[in-house]
């Protein structure tokens, strides 16, 4: 059996070293399966927040809640009549989706007409509270997150039970959790969703998701290692109208300085502009704990944690997340990856680290092999300087062409990894066992190809390697002398490989190799 303990300890160690995996709480979610008598939900889509069967699909929407505001002297408050419209449109767009759209399998669209399940959902959350003069770290933010997204929920679970009575409910209600006395027709199986929005946001020009700004002002890595630099439109509208906006003042927040240590800046807006880092890891677990409430399916939403963070730290968060009531969570430890969508600041300037492979000296000296190849006669020349295992040539024969090419090119880059400063046994692991059509057996063991061959070879040299080249010679000598290398010219036999016409494994029978298959032949 599986120890609960031990898998919950490398599932935190790896979300502190990558940010992966995050965790679904699947009972959770099949408690919430709107329909148990088409199956058992057993996965979500990687983002974590659309539970589905197999073969149903994701038909998601957002709604820009930076727009769903209204003016009132000269303040902004939630116009809900207008979020009521733009939910109600938004179900019965949703849901057309579904009867216009062009499924890749019939299992696809079977499943998916089946539930008839959209997920609309929001972003421009945080926009929003910023507009409203709210810092998202508070329990007001909290009440707001709790209100517009049952909102959201009640307003989407009217317009699809007004979609039945005018198209019907959909094809698998009968047995489903709204098959009940008294229970509500739907349309769809589920309504709501709060999905990722990294892209969508940005056409939209708002905040992602329920997430928190990130910053407010940064640079976001885009295709091929291309950056941007972007600034939050409102903060800089609230900066220009504030008198305290300066080139200076982006250029310090983008190299990763904090509004609330900047001088010159009002309280109160430091107050209300906070970032994701600024915000403890509770708060953000609160915020999606908020959402999830009044959501069908599940919440996309990343907890971001400072880079000095511990394992308990992420330990902790995933415990209040299921105390919570969530049914999944992400974690993100800053610069805990190669590459992170958004930066801010260049963090500690490090020395450019820079591989330079050592210089060849004029004279070298090492080993040559001969080693029988189902190829024929392969020579391997392994060759040292003061170091060590410096440089690798091999020779097939007489054999010419493509197979020489490769040869040549093969020993080329071993050479460049070994005076580059890696260690030969992590050579030997890469070419050990790779296979060709045409097998050899030496002595009792067989060559595979000639990578196998030349790993062979390295791994006799590897033992008699000191690290010093001169001792090394020495010691190869007698560490060679007298016994059977494996590759010696002795009882050559072939072995049946892989037929290089299609594949299947040869026979040899009378002296040939035979595909039974195909009808290759090779004697």
């Amino acid at each position: 059996k599986l120890n609960a303990s031990e898998a919950f300890d490398k599932i935190v160690d790896m979300a502190w070293r990558t940010g992966d995996p995050g965790i679904v709480f699947i009972d959770r979610i099949n408690k919430d399966n709107p329909t148990p008598q088409l199956g058992e939900i057993e996965s979500t889509n990687p983002c974590g927040e659309q539970p589905l069967l197999p073969y149903e699909s994701c038909n998601l929407g957002s709604i820009n809640l930076a727009r769903m505001l209204k003016s009132s002297n000269g303040k902004f408050e939630i116009d809900y009549p207008r979020l009521a419209r733009t939910v109600k449109s938004a179900v019965r767009f949703l849901d057309n989706v579904i009867d216009v759209n062009k499924f890749p399998l019939p299992q696809i669209e079977d499943m998916t007409r089946k539930s008839r399940k959209i997920g609309l959902g929001v972003m421009g959350f945080a926009d929003m509270l910023l507009m409203l003069g709210i810092p998202y770290n508070s329990e007001e933010a909290l009440k707001i997150g709790t209100e517009v997204m049952r909102f959201v929920h009640d307003e989407a679970d009217k317009a699809s039970a007004g979609l039945a009575e005018e198209r019907g409910v959909f094809p698998a209600f009968p047995g489903s959790i709204y098959d009940v006395p008294g229970g509500p027709k739907m349309r769809n199986a589920s309504c709501t969703t709060i999905a990722p929005t990294g892209t969508l946001s940005i056409i939209a020009g708002c905040s992602s998701g329920i997430e928190p700004l990130f910053a407010l002002s940064y640079t976001r890595n885009i295709l091929d290692g291309a950056q941007m630099v972007e600034v939050t439109p409102y903060f800089e509208q609230v900066a220009r109208d504030g008198g305290f906006y300066s080139d200076e003042l982006m250029k310090q927040l983008a190299e990763g300085a904090k509004l609330h240590d900047m001088e010159g800046i009002p309280d109160e807006i430091k107050r209300v502009f906070v970032t994701a880092h600024e915000i403890t890891p509770e708060w953000h677990v609160k915020m999606q704990a908020a959402f999830q409430k009044s959501t069908d399916n599940a919440v996309s939403k990343t907890v971001n944690f400072p880079q000095e963070a511990t394992r308990e730290d992420i330990a902790n968060v995933y415990n209040m997340a299921y105390e919570e009531g969530l049914k999944g969570i992400t974690i993100y430890r800053d610069r805990s990856r190669d590459s992170q969508v958004l930066t801010t600041g260049k963090g500690k300037e490090e020395k450019a680290f820079k591989l330079t492979p050592r210089q060849r000296p004029t004279e070298t000296r090492g080993a040559i092999t001969k080693v029988s190849t189902g190829c024929g006669s392969l020579y391997i020349t392994v060759a040292y300087d003061d170091k060590g295992i410096f440089e690798v040539f091999a020779t097939l024969g007489k054999a010419g062409g493509c197979a020489s090419a490769q040869l040549e090119a093969t020993c080329r880059l071993i050479t460049l990894a070994l005076r580059s400063g890696l260690d030969a046994a992590s050579v030997v692991k890469q070419l050990k066992g790779i296979r060709c059509p045409s097998i050899a057996w030496e002595n009792g063991k067989s060559v595979l190809s000639c990578a196998d061959a030349i790993a062979g070879v390295l791994e006799k040299h590897i033992g008699a390697d000191s690290g010093h080249g001169v001792d090394t010679v020495k010691n190869l000598d007698a560490a060679l002398k007298g016994e059977d290398s494996g590759h010696g010219v002795d009882a050559v036999k072939n072995l049946a490989g892989q037929c290089p016409d299609c594949g299947n494994l040869l026979v040899y029978q009378e002296g040939c190799y035979i595909c039974p298959s195909c009808g290759y032949t090779k004697c």
